[in-house]
This record gives C-alpha cells, structure tokens and sequence, in this order.
C-alpha cells in the first residue's frame, strides 16, 4: 500500500480542463493519488494491525480493544467463515448498530475474501427479505436485539450461516451491565427462535484455533454491496470494488493528513452507523489507516446518553449529520463536554443548515466543515478545506483525483456557473448496481460520468454548491423552488426545530410549497412563520401552507425523507 503521492491522474480532464478547484487546495494536499497503487482494504486493515498494535483501535461503554486485539479477531472470524466452506465473492451481510464485534466482523469478511452487504438492522423483515434475497447473501451477523426481525424473514429466504451476536461481546461485560448495553442499542431483545444459530463467541474460539487461509484478494474484487437508502425506489446495491473504497480512503487522507497534525491518539467520535457508507468510510476505515480509535457510539438518538459519553471521553475528530449536530448542539449539559482537543467536526449525508453550524460553533469552538458524498461514490466527491473558519455553506472542492461535471437534463455539459446536474469521475465511482445493468445504463454518461441526481453549480474559485436534489424541486408557476433553500429560512426562526418542504399538485396543474414543521414553542402559529418567510424568500417560494408535526420521518442517520412525507400526505388526501 502506497500513501496518496501526486502522480499523474489516470481518468480523464474533465469537463474543466483547468479544473478551477485546483488553485485552493491546500499547499500540503495533492491534486491526484496514485489510483494504480492503491492496493485492497485487507492491505490497509493488515498495515494497520502491524504498525499500530499497541494503540486503540475501537471504545465501547468504556472498553478499549487494541489494533494487536482486533487483527486477532477479525482472524478468527475469517478462519471461521472458510471452515464453513465460504470464499471469495461469497457474500455475508452484517445486520448490527455499532457495537465492539462490528469492526471484528467487517474485516473479518475482507479477510475471508468474501463480500460484506451492510444491512440496517431496523429495517423490516420485509426489507431484510429484499436485501438479502437481492444480495444472495450466504451468512447474516446479527445482534440478537434484532433476532425476531430476522426469524421472521427467514420464512423467504434461506441462510447457510447464522451467528447472533450480543451486545456485551467483546467487551468483557457480564450480569446486569449487558442489559444496560442492550437498553442502549436501539431496540430490546423480542424473543426468538433461531435454532440453527451460532453464538458469536463460538465464532470466535472456533475460528482462534487456526489462522485463515491465504486468500488473493485483488483492488478488482467487490469489497461491499452498498444498498441505496431506497429514498428514490427499489433499494439497490452500489457494487464497490476494493480499489473504490481504498481509493477514497487515500483521497480522505490525502485531504484530511495535513490537519491531524502530529499526535498519534485521535479519537473519532463514530455515531454514524457503520453500514452507511459515511460512517464506515471515514470511521472505520481512514481510521485503520491513520491509526486512530473510534469511538463507537451506539444509539446516538440517546442524545442525554450521547453526552454522557462526551463528558467522558477525550475526542479529537467528529463526524456527523445536520440532524445530529442540531441536537447536541442544543442539548442539556453539552456546554460541559471537553472539545479543547477537537480538530475538526465534519458533515456529510444531508445539507447542513447554517443556523444549526452557527450554534455548533459557538458551542464547540470549531466550525462544521461539510462535504458531499453517496453510497455509489465511496462516498466522499467533495470537502471544504478543514482550515475553515466558517462555515461556508458550500460542499467545498472535488477531492484529489475526482472531475465533476455540471450537466443538463438530456446529459449535455453545462457553461461553467449554471446550475444543473452534479455529475462525478473518479476511482471511488462504483462499478454499477448489483445484477442491474438498466440502472446503471440510467445513471452513468456516455463519457463515463456517474449522475448523482443533485442540482449543483461550481462558484468561480471551484467551490461546489448543491442546489437540491432534482427530484425533489417543486415547480411553481413555471419557477424553480428547491426545498433546501426554503427549510434553510424555516429554521433560522427562534421557535422552529426542524423542517421539511415538498411540492404538492395545485389546481392550476403545477404545484404548490408545503412546509410541515417541528415547532420549538406550540404558541408559534402558521400565518406569523409564513410571514417570516415573506420577509426573506420571494413570492413564489413562501409556502402556501404550513403544517405542524411532532416528528418528521426521517432515516436511521437522521435524513428527513420527503418522498415518504409527500407519500403520507398524498395517500391521506
């Protein structure tokens, strides 16, 4: 494995051809890696284990397990997976927040030369059914929280290996702690019946008694199957190669290394599960390469345990989402917590309100640095630098070796400062979606550009600004209105928590803007917020109704799902 160099980048100019983003990078940070070399995610975790042993790999609930520790773990849940007859292109999918045996068990699979299908362990059996049929997944590790979700969905679909995995694995923990822990990931254990599966710990002293078998893992072998969140359709699996999700590794690095300065104790706070590909790339992952802990954080909706947690820990890197941020930053006690040490804060996953970066700063002392990812792309395309001093309110610049594209509907390269599709290239692009090639035909230019659905412009210093997605534009009067823009003015009023906006049919035959909100204070009525956005939004972008809600659907990482909300209000209409 070779660290990020500035060798010649491999993929084409780019629409761009000056790249205007290139003159503000940092001084230290490379324009390119060297996407040949890059090697598989094995090759990462094993330098990792042998230069780092000693250091904490991961913390839970007050145990520290040691890279030397958790090398030998994911040894022997890979020793254990060939015993059962599994190899390479197998898959094996992990149904588990995070918890200590997550990591283990990830690597373990890589090591396996098998393929990990991430699985949010609260979907519904119906879900779990579809991604597990869809995935031809052999083996499934769950935490036994989650065993009756998947009792049930084991009436359409066969396993050849089952493990269930308990919260206080690994952790040392006996009696009455583990119920503790239990309490805290998510959801209590239901009771089930899964007779034919195996306890995680007999994985664990089954596989320890030999190592695993050599397996030629290649950067051409698919590493993971990344399900789409399902917000546009039918879920669907991003095939990532081992030399995507490496390659953004090393692109992260790249563009992050200047900034860890010299220590060599980060800590990363790692709320955001591990199965989204946020969390997975830049906690579990760069941190295996930096050498760095993660801090494993359960339930993070446990926003009074969360900042428990912080109390009590030394945390240096965070990352995170709008929703997140929002509610540590207005959470009893949080003026309590330690950032002294914090390096940077970053966000990704959803657009980040400016309100909310505001109060994160004046909390924390550190603005919030956004960047712009998907599961197709590994996920990071873009970062602010991570020298801010503000929040800018833009995803920032492509990262080393990443062209973006901005496109018209019909696919034609836009003039450089309009507004159109967000189009991506770069070794972190995925290979296509999983036994869909109609789907990946729909999202990827004749000149090898990934669609990613998001309406952008490049500001002149080669800033990216997202728009909104374009799907979810609302068209009124022949005008263009993008919700971010409208929930960005919702909530910067004093008694408003959160907000969602989506365009319904008028009678007119287009459509009109809908605000439903979270209000911090039930006197606030509807006419005086209307009037507020009045006062900063043209016309045409005033919602013409606004409803209160208590809660917002959203998915398990925090993002508000308005295609589910426009699909509760259209189906009760």
């Amino acid at each position: 494995m070779n660290a990020p160099n500035t060798a010649e980048h491999s993929g084409a100019a780019g629409q761009y051809a000056a790249r205007p983003w290139s003159s503000s990078y940092p001084a230290q940070v490379p324009q390119t890696i060297d996407v040949e070399r890059t090697g598989t995610l094995v090759d990462i975790f094993r330098e990792g284990v042998s230069a780092y042993g000693s250091r904490n790999a991961a913390e839970s609930f007050g145990k520290r397990m040691t890279y030397a520790e958790l090398g030998r773990t994911a040894d022997a849940v890979a020793s254990w997976l060939q015993a059962q007859g599994m190899g390479k292109g197998d898959r094996v999918a992990i149904m588990m927040p995070n918890v200590m045996a997550y990591p283990a068990v990830l690597f373990g699979i890589l090591i396996a030369g098998c393929t990990v299908v991430n699985v949010n362990p609260l979907y519904t059996p119906r879900e779990l059914t579809h991604q597990l049929q869809d995935s031809g997944a052999r083996a499934l590790f769950v935490l036994e929280n989650f065993g009756a979700t998947v009792q049930e969905a084991l009436n359409d679909v066969k396993l050849d290996r089952l493990v269930v995995v308990k919260p206080g694995d690994l952790l040392g923990l006996k009696g009455s702690i583990i119920n503790i822990v239990s309490r805290h990931v998510k959801k209590a254990v239901k009771p089930f019946s899964l007779p034919a599966a195996v306890a995680f710990k007999s994985v664990v002293a089954q596989g320890a008694k030999q190592p695993p078998k050599p397996v030629a893992v290649t950067p051409d072998d698919i590493a993971f199957l990344q399900y789409t969140g399902g917000t546009t359709g039918v879920s669907k699996g991003a095939i990532l190669l081992h030399r995507n999700v490496t390659a953004n590794v090393l692109q992260c690095e790249a563009w992050m290394r200047p900034f860890f300065g010299e220590r060599t104790d980060h800590v990363m706070v790692t709320a955001l599960p591990l199965y989204h590909i946020f969390g997975l790339t830049v906690c579990a992952l760069l941190m295996t390469r930096i050498g760095g802990c993660q801090l494993l954080i359960a339930n993070p909706r446990d926003i009074p345990g969360f900042v428990k947690i912080l109390k009590s820990s030394r945390i240096t890197l965070m990352s995170g989402v709008n929703t997140l941020y929002n509610a540590l930053a207005n959470a009893p006690g949080i003026e309590e917590v330690d950032f002294s040490q914090l390096v940077f804060a970053v966000s990704g996953g959803m657009a980040t309100q400016a309100v909310v970066a505001k109060k994160w700063k004046a909390v924390t002392g550190q603005p919030i640095v956004e960047g712009y990812g998907l599961s197709e792309t590994s996920p990071v395309v873009c970062a602010n630098r991570l020298d801010i001093e503000e929040f800018t309110g833009t995803i920032g610049y492509p990262l080393p070796s990443t062209d973006v594209s901005i496109r018209s509907q019909d696919g034609a390269p836009l003039p450089f400062g309009e507004r159109g599709e967000l189009c991506v290239k770069g070794p972190q692009v995925m290979a296509g979606y999983w036994q869909r090639p109609d789907e990946t035909a729909k999202v990827m230019t004749q000149d090898g550009y990934f669609r990613t659905g998001d309406v952008a412009v490049i500001l002149p210093h080669g800033e990216v600004k997202i728009v909104d997605r374009m799907k979810d534009m609302i068209l009124v009067s022949g005008f263009n209105v993008y919700p971010n823009e409208v929930e960005d003015i919702l909530v910067q009023h004093p008694q408003v928590t959160e907000a969602a906006v989506i365009g319904l049919p008028d009678s007119n035959g287009g459509e009109v803007v809908v605000a439903y909100v979270v209000r911090k204070d039930p006197s606030l009525s509807a006419d005086e917020l209307r009037q507020f956005c009045r006062e900063n939004l043209t016309p045409y972008k005033v919602p013409r109704r606004v409803e209160f809600r208590e809660t917002l659907p959203k998915t398990n990482v925090g993002k508000v799902l308005r295609r589910v909300l426009k699909d509760e209000v259209t189906q009760s209409s």
